[in-house]
């Protein structure tokens, strides 16, 4: 497994794990996490800029996924796909270096890997959507996102 995609899962789990406990800070429970799961160096910087990019625009990225995901609430979602989907977003979005294919087939793999049988599809119908209204300037992006 690569670097990148050692990122992105680690992300996802730390996000759900976030997404489950209410006890204490964002912070406090990032640093939790970290402390339990060992993250390689290489790992580490994409890993952070993943969960700190999602943390900073969670509210922008859940009302884009409400809008092109027909009839799902983000809070009815599997909170494995939805954290997979706030990742994939959040990359689409801001890393302007990942292809969106790479990042879309990313998070197909990893929804497959730990979501239910239908995550993989569910997860790649709104990604691609979302893409499309990318490509054709239908979603604004803002640029005030900080690297940490």
């Amino acid at each position: 497994m690569g670097n990148r995609r050692k990122s992105r899962v680690l992300a996802m789990q730390a996000l759900f794990y976030m997404d489950m406990n209410s006890n204490g800070s964002k912070e406090m429970q990032l640093e939790c996490f970290c402390a339990n799961f060992s993250l390689s160096k290489k790992a580490r910087p994409f890993f952070l800029k993943l969960v700190n990019g999602v943390l900073q625009t969670k509210s922008e990225l859940d009302s884009i996924i409400e809008n092109f995901s027909d009839h799902w609430k983000i809070g009815r979602m599997a909170c494995v796909d939805r954290n997979i989907i706030r990742i994939a977003v959040y990359e689409l979005m801001y890393c302007r270096d990942i292809p969106s294919k790479v990042s879309i087939n990313e998070a197909v793999d990893i929804g497959k890997r730990f979501g239910t049988e239908e995550s993989g599809a569910f997860i790649n119908g709104i990604l691609d959507s979302i893409r499309l209204a990318l490509e054709k300037n239908n979603i604004k992006v803002s640029l005030d996102i900080k690297d940490e």
